[in-house]
């Protein structure tokens, strides 16, 4: 049979050199400009007040913006395998419009709809809401960036779930809410992870939809790749290698451990799915999982 694409070891070798030259190399380059510093000079950097806030703010807002877009996400996913409606395309295409719309171009627009003036900044301050210049406009800016990670992730699954093991729960006398959260809801653990790691990640580098609305105040809204530009702008090369060093390691460990949950939601879930009938809740009728 004559294969399309070369073969392995002459795909691998491509394959290995192309994210060598994407990844691995540019990453090397950081750690090596890193090493320059002692430890001690590093550890004073990364643990320097300003810096530690900066974390605080990025990380914080960023773990908050996923969280919803996980629950939000998997919402609009939900309801745009599950329903037929007018304008149906229209807001599937809506969905990806992050993913094409510049991120300055979106700090802006956000930054114009909150602010003091905006068109719904000036109801939302009166109550007491501040979302322009505040972290909860950080929060609204990595919401926004982060929808379609979640979205696009839950999305396939959903679609490729087959309606015969909902039926068979349904036959089986459970409910909706049952149904749900034991047939379907164990087989879009792993992806909805995926999409939570995803929108995680984007959310801690994500410097210009974030610039604009947080108003880069010190202690208060300044996020990590904002100061990282800073120090570059001040010429101290070191300090910015310094603190992308320890945002690298820091996403490298968060989703170690969020990939390490979405490994053992895979595992667990894999097996068959158990409907309890409400009638006899001591009876668990096993139901086999979609292929």
């Amino acid at each position: 049979m004559k294969r399309v694409i070369p073969g392995f070891g002459l795909s691998l070798g491509l394959t290995m050199s192309y994210l060598s030259l994407i990844v691995l190399i540019p990453l090397s380059t950081l750690f090596i400009k890193t090493a320059s510093l002692t430890w001690s000079g590093f550890w004073d950097i990364v643990t320097a007040p300003r810096v530690l806030a900066a974390f605080k703010v990025s990380l914080g807002c960023a773990a908050v913006a996923a969280l919803i877009n996980a629950v939000l996400g998997l919402l609009v996913a939900w309801v745009l395998v599950r329903y037929k409606f007018p304008g149906r395309r229209l807001v599937d295409a809506i969905v990806d419009l992050p993913f094409a719309l510049p991120t300055a171009v979106a700090g802006i627009a956000l930054t114009t709809l909150y602010s003091q003036n905006g068109w719904l900044g000036r109801y939302l301050e009166p109550m007491g809401i501040k979302v322009a210049f505040a972290p909860l406009g950080i929060i609204v800016a990595l919401t926004f960036i982060g929808l379609p990670f979640v979205v696009r992730t839950v999305q396939p699954v959903l679609e490729d779930l087959e309606a015969e093991a909902e039926e068979a729960s349904a036959s089986l006398g459970a409910n909706r809410w049952q149904t749900f959260r034991r047939v379907v809801f164990p087989h879009l653990v792993p992806p909805l992870l995926t999409g939570f790691a995803m929108a995680f990640a984007r959310g801690i580098g994500e410097y210009g939809s974030v610039v604009f609305i947080s108003g880069n105040m010190p202690m208060k809204t300044e996020i990590v790749p904002l100061l990282i530009v800073t120090k570059l702008e001040q010429f101290d090369y070191a300090g910015a290698t310094a603190l992308a060093t320890a945002a690298l390691v820091l996403s490298f460990v968060l989703l170690l451990v969020i990939n390490l949950l979405q490994y053992w939601a895979g595992h667990r879930h894999r097996g068959d799915v158990r409907v309890i009938p409400p009638s006899r809740s001591d009876l668990a009728v096993p139901v086999e999982s979609p292929a």
